[in-house]
């Protein structure tokens, strides 16, 4: 009688371990791929990303050499952009360039991979290698692309992050300017006039340096980016911090 109950405990138990199982269980069953893709659509449009997702990715599976597939993955890619889940989206997009080149979706699929990186752009303060990812996946698009619809929106966005970039700089050449580290500082200012010559920070640059010159008693040089700023920035005021920063020199 005991064994007999032991075996029906077990046999109970063997049950219900196996409808955990099956419960527990979230692999998506075959179907066909306009029923995954429409159900990938749907959690879509209800902003359940993550499951989105997943079913766009099952199309890849189940599916991968019908002509939904490189849809689905475009999808895939975006859901996970709508999540904020970039590494994924950059990895599902890397996947989609790589297979299928000669797409009507592929600028898109940069222009979105370039996104991903834009919205991970730090402030100034901190490191900026997605400041620099951005800028590179933005500008391969011109490169191969350049009369696309996103033309105009990327050269905003690169302007933005030149900008960005020399920010940063202009940031670390203060202050080893404020520490009297005027070589330093130097090297910064001047990495702003030659990488981003078209930014907002130009001007100050121009002054900073024209500031280091005049600390390190070189009038000459001074005098060459003071007249720099003048001739490119006549009503800046920086021109005119500058201009009495030499004078102020030449007097002493």
């Amino acid at each position: 009688m005991k064994h007999q109950l032991q075996k029906y405990l077990f046999i109970c138990l063997t049950g219900l371990l196996v409808g955990a199982c099956a419960g527990d269980d979230d692999t998506i069953p075959d179907q066909p791929v306009e029923q995954l893709y429409m159900q990938g659509f749907n959690y879509f449009k209800e902003k359940e990303y993550a499951e989105s997702a997943r079913y766009f990715d099952e199309i890849d599976r189940q599916h991968p050499y019908s002509v939904w597939a490189p849809r689905a993955q475009i999808m895939a890619a975006y859901a996970f952009y709508s999540e904020n889940k970039y590494d994924d989206a950059v990895l599902t997009l890397d996947r989609f360039i790589q297979l299928h080149p000669g797409n009507r979706n592929i600028v898109y699929a940069y222009y979105l991979k370039g996104l991903c990186y834009y919205e991970q752009v730090s402030d100034i303060s901190r490191e900026q290698k997605m400041t620099e990812e951005a800028l590179s996946a933005f500008k391969e698009i011109l490169l191969r692309y350049p009369n696309s619809v996103y033309t105009a929106d990327i050269n905003k966005k690169l302007q933005e992050l030149e900008a960005h970039l020399a920010g940063k700089e202009m940031a670390v050449g203060r202050y080893y300017l404020k520490q009297h580290e005027y070589i330093p500082a130097m090297n910064r200012f001047q990495t702003v006039l030659l990488e981003h010559p078209q930014t907002n920070q130009t001007p100050e640059a121009l002054y900073r340096l024209t500031a280091c010159y005049t600390a390190l008693g070189m009038a000459r040089q001074a005098a060459q980016t003071e007249q720099l700023l003048h001739q490119h920035y006549p009503s800046d005021n920086w021109t005119q911090k500058a201009a009495d920063l030499v004078q102020k020199f030449k007097s002493k």
